[in-house]
């Protein structure tokens, strides 16, 4: 079985070639051709750690991404994984690949996948909160597919908001957040927040796309936003336990719409819309896919 690094499967899962075709898997995945259970968690023995096992199978392949997180960590990542696809013929292993650069990748376009069917008429200035891992790879894919567009960076510390503006996004006009109250066509927020980062009056011209507060104690953005607007998740089986912002704002879930829904509109909507990603298995079989062609792998 061929082991990718975190370098050879970032080759792999390109922007455009990776949105395209989790478009196709969330379709697959809302027709019931995708087999998705809830993820397992199971805390270490000692308490001082977690490890999450996601499992997804279609009827050419299926997906295994284990990951563990050690927040104490120090000399090794806090976060560690890989992604294993498998041949659903026969069972056989084919190949793994580097599990955080997976979950970075299909998270920043399933971001945005959102953003292409919901895309304000006049995208031109963006308001990126966090600084983090997730920050660098959404802005990696705003850069590579959004050339001109300017982002605001807002960020807690402000050394590491100087770095993001310093980064290596050429297509982007990068600058540090100084006005919170000015508008913004398009809010993406990515931290593991436990207070509010944005509630501004929703409005049909921004888009705002929810990434962190990805556990019921956390949320990023504010009630006034999530009861005043569309809520669309991702994965409407995961999202009722994951989905922080839409659980605190007590929001009904008959309510709340899936991204699948949408995926064959045409038409602009006239209401506000935010977006919430929770991620799921699915999503790392869609890279798996990917990668399966670009490794040209064959499978029956």
């Amino acid at each position: 079985m061929r082991i990718l690094s975190a370098s050879e499967t970032r080759q792999v899962l390109p922007f455009r070639p990776l949105i395209e075709t989790l478009r196709s898997v969330t379709k697959e995945f809302d027709q019931g051709h995708i087999v998705c259970p809830e993820r397992l968690v199971v805390p270490t023995l000692g308490k001082k750690g977690v490890i999450l096992s996601m499992v997804a199978c279609s009827t050419n392949i299926m997906a295994h991404k284990l990951l563990t997180i050690f927040a104490s960590n120090k000399e090794k990542p806090t976060l560690q994984g890989q992604v294993t696809c498998l041949d659903a013929a026969d069972g056989s292993f084919l190949f793994a690949l580097d599990g955080i650069t997976v979950t970075e990748r299909r998270t920043a376009a399933i971001s945005l996948l959102a953003l292409e069917i919901f895309q304000p008429q006049n995208l031109k200035s963006v308001l990126l909160i966090g600084t983090g891992a997730q920050a660098k790879v959404h802005l990696e894919a705003l850069n590579e597919l959004y050339s001109g567009l300017t982002v605001f960076i807002r960020g807690r510390n402000a050394e590491r908001v100087k770095a993001i503006v310093e980064g290596p996004y050429p297509n982007l006009t990068l600058i540090a957040e100084q006005n919170k109250e000015q508008h913004y066509d398009l809010v993406i927020t990515l931290t593991s927040s436990k207070e509010v980062l944005y509630d501004q009056i929703p409005s049909p011209d921004t888009l705002v796309i929810g990434v962190g507060a990805y556990r019921p104690d956390m949320i990023e953005i504010g009630h006034q936003v999530v009861n005043q607007s569309l809520c669309v998740v991702d994965d409407l089986v995961g999202a009722p336990e994951e989905a922080g912002d839409i659980i605190q704002a007590q929001k009904e879930w008959k309510d709340v719409r899936k991204l699948s829904d949408f995926l064959e509109n045409t038409q602009p909507i006239s209401q506000p819309i935010f977006f919430k990603s929770v991620g799921c298995a699915a999503w790392d079989l869609a890279a798996c896919r990917l990668a399966l062609k670009k490794i040209d792998l064959t499978i029956q």
